[in-house]
């Protein structure tokens, strides 16, 4: 036997049973997700109503749109309720051999990465999509009448915290693409100026072009790159 192809072949088996523990968690957490979608819908509308205090209610137009716009919102809140389980799956997979006193540290990591990421999704909802919508609807006049479709409205605040949530893991996935030797240590430091500028142009396309809502999502985000090299000195440390 190839001792190659038997390393291959033990990495594959452990990749398909991170990935099946993943697809599980999806599933539970959309399904149980699903239970409680129609609150989740009015929970989601929130910030919507009070950026356009005359707009009282959505609309659909296709018979099946009500229906397909709760499964999808029910798949993208199972992705994102289900993300500590995913971002632990992953972290044991790029990290298998890490000592005990690095396992400890990889938890830490972990849960700060999960936290980070349930800041991100909350401060989309609370910070930046009241802004952002604030900013939309203002383009409604004499001339001009906003009627927001049901799955349009729900799939754009689901999406943009899913983006928000995944890009304030900026220092999670620092630290493993260093770990994974992906990148060299250094990589990041020496390349600051271009990250700081795709952090700016990420910034401005999440926010949907409002300046003041690119700036609130940029600066912490500026934040969050330098905290990744400050745990990638610590984590990664000769």
């Amino acid at each position: 036997m190839n001792p190659l192809a038997d390393h291959f072949g033990v990495h594959l088996q452990e990749l398909r049973r991170r990935v099946s523990v993943s697809f599980g968690a999806i599933v539970f957490c959309s399904g149980v997700a699903y239970y409680f979608s129609r609150e989740i819908a009015r929970f989601l509308i929130i910030p919507l109503f009070q950026a356009s205090p005359d707009l009282s209610t959505l609309v659909y137009t296709n018979l099946t749109e009500a229906f397909i716009c709760y499964l999808k919102i029910s798949v993208l809140v199972g992705l994102i309720t289900s993300f500590p389980v995913m971002l632990h799956e992953l972290w044991a997979f790029v990290a298998p051999g890490l000592h005990k006193h690095e396992k400890k540290i990889s938890y830490i990591v972990v849960f700060w990465a999960t936290i980070l990421f349930v800041f991100g999704v909350c401060f989309a909802y609370f910070v930046v999509m009241p802004k952002a919508l604030h900013f939309l609807m203002s383009f409604t006049g004499e001339n001009l009448e906003a009627l927001p479709k049901l799955d349009s409205y729900l799939t754009f605040v689901a999406r943009s915290s899913l983006a928000f949530g995944l890009a304030f893991e900026i220092p999670f996935l620092m630290v493993a693409a260093a770990k994974t030797g992906i990148v060299q240590k250094n990589y990041f430091i020496s390349r600051r100026k271009y990250f700081y500028l795709a952090i700016l142009v990420l910034s401005f396309l999440l926010a949907v072009g409002d300046i003041i809502s690119s700036v609130l999502l940029a600066l912490p985000l500026f934040c969050l790159y330098e905290l990744g090299l400050i745990v990638m000195r610590v984590f990664l440390r000769s």
